[in-house]
């Protein structure tokens, strides 16, 4: 017996709405925003070309069928692949995200809104390649949409209190840019939003002990490419479901939600981006960037005293309260996705050996028992005030503040880092820094003149606007 349909329908939500208007309409005025997401772009797509390194990333990248090819469909950056774009997007994502070196947004909830580049990239690449000329401008405006959607409902909604993982407001971010992209209307856009809603939501088993696990570096891939999917089923005139937050009973806020409606701080604009923190030294959890500093400097501080770590005999960590809840860990660490998300660890290492890079994480220094040692003798505690600090509008500071005891009795100063050198306060001192990071994972992939085609190209924000998506893809292709 079929299910009765009712021909009443309710009018759509107001954050369904406000979605659909913000993407279709809202006009990006902010040049400010347009320069920071031209070095997120680049950025995020070397942070890819890193990951490209890793068998455990790339062992999931390709066709669903080894071996296909799709005529005019999108091509995945660094690769050879050419996908149908729902795949495309996955292994961008994957890419991006592999090694948690890729943007990143923390609030009430926190992500990663770069996270959205993989449904952008696929979706613009592929629409260019088969008659709807797109340029970088478009990716440019998308992203800024993207990671404003994404950014914006973090900044005063939790999903990982209801034990959502984040990667849903990928999905809803990336459905709404992709769904304008595709050229949909204001009534599409919310009908796709709407899918995303209701679609089935990730749990954060995977970012946790015991279960932590490799999940975490693909899940923003399959939320990217979900969207990809949602949006195209959309476009084909497939229905959307007006109330999927606010239904009574059977909508996202009573089922997942507590029953509690999204609450904004702020109308959508640029500010997210603006504000975007970007990784550029350590491929660590953002809640630990500023103590991977301080210990940068202890190192320098120990090796000038004569003192090893052999000779501490406790550290103390002040932190904010989001870093106790996310990556204050002891015990064993089963892998590298345990590790780069334990304060302890990411501290340890550059105490030992000055340096924290993505190999760090691997098993074969994993082992060097040192670290455990170390890790031992770490303790974190909360400081309320970096805590308030953390959450205030004009601040958004991530502080952390360490302190080395040894055991002659001695102590080292306090060492303390409130706002780490990816922070929009120190955007000056950082963008000459992320330029080099970038150059230094196009090395990894490219031979020298094709890494100064790309280098050349992205450094010319005029020129690099008005290039065809599928023209600046092509020159990321090995």
């Amino acid at each position: 017996m079929s299910a009765h349909i009712s021909n009443v329908r309710p009018k759509p939500d107001k954050v369904l709405a406000l979605i659909a208007d913000y993407v279709k309409d809202f006009q990006i005025k902010s040049e400010d925003a347009y320069t920071t997401a031209r070095y997120c772009l680049i950025d995020t797509l070397g942070c890819g070309f890193e990951a490209l390194e890793y068998p455990a990333c790339t062992k999931l990248l390709g066709p669903l069928v080894k071996g296909t090819a799709v005529p005019n469909g999108a091509r995945v950056p660094g690769t050879r692949f050419q996908l149908d774009p729902v795949q495309a997007a996955f292994n961008i994502g994957a890419m991006i995200r592999w090694l948690d070196f890729n943007d990143t947004w923390l609030a009430a909830e926190w992500g990663h809104p770069s996270d959205n580049l993989g449904g952008i990239l696929a979706i613009a690449d592929f629409l260019s390649r088969n008659g709807k000329k797109l340029v970088v401008r478009d990716v440019l405006t998308a992203m800024i949409k993207a990671h404003e959607i994404q950014g914006v409902l973090a900044l005063e909604n939790s999903f990982n209190r209801v034990g959502l993982d984040h990667v849903v407001l990928v999905k809803v971010a990336s459905t709404a840019v992709v769904s304008q992209l595709l050229g949909l209307d204001k009534e599409e856009i919310m009908n796709a939003v709407s899918q995303a809603w209701v679609d089935g939501q990730s749990l954060r088993t995977y970012r946790h002990a015991p279960n932590t696990g490799s999940r975490k570096s693909w899940a923003a891939g399959d939320a990217t490419s979900r969207a990809v999917r949602l949006a195209l089923i959309t476009q084909t005139g497939e229905m959307g479901y007006p109330s999927a937050l606010t239904a009574k009973g059977w909508g996202f806020y009573d089922v997942l939600f507590k029953g509690k409606p999204f609450k904004f701080q702020r109308p959508f604009g640029s500010y997210v981006m603006e504000n975007v923190l970007f990784k550029i030294s350590f491929p660590a959890e953002f809640h630990s960037q500023t103590a991977v500093e301080c210990a940068m400097t202890i190192h320098e501080k120990l090796k000038k005293s004569g003192k090893t770590a052999a000779d501490i005999k406790k550290i103390k960590i002040r932190t904010h309260e989001a870093a106790l809840r996310i990556i204050d860990k002891n015990g064993p660490l089963s892998n590298p996705a345990d590790r780069d998300h334990c304060i302890q660890y990411m501290v340890a290492v550059p105490l030992l050996f000055g340096r924290l890079t993505a190999g760090d994480y691997e098993d074969g220094v994993a082992s060097d028992v040192r670290i455990d040692q170390l890790r031992n003798k770490i303790v974190c505690i909360e400081d309320k005030r970096f805590t308030r600090d953390y959450h205030a509008p004009d601040k958004r500071s991530i502080a952390n503040a360490l302190t080395v005891e040894f055991n002659d009795g001695s102590k080292l100063d306090e060492v303390v880092c409130e706002y780490p050198i990816g922070h929009q306060r120190r955007r000056t001192e950082g963008m000459p820094l992320l330029v080099e990071k970038f150059k230094t994972n196009l090395a990894r992939r490219f031979p020298a003149k094709q890494q100064k085609a790309i280098l050349d190209l992205c450094l010319d924000p005029a020129k690099l606007e008005k290039t065809p998506v599928n023209e600046f893809v092509d020159l990321m292709v090995i």
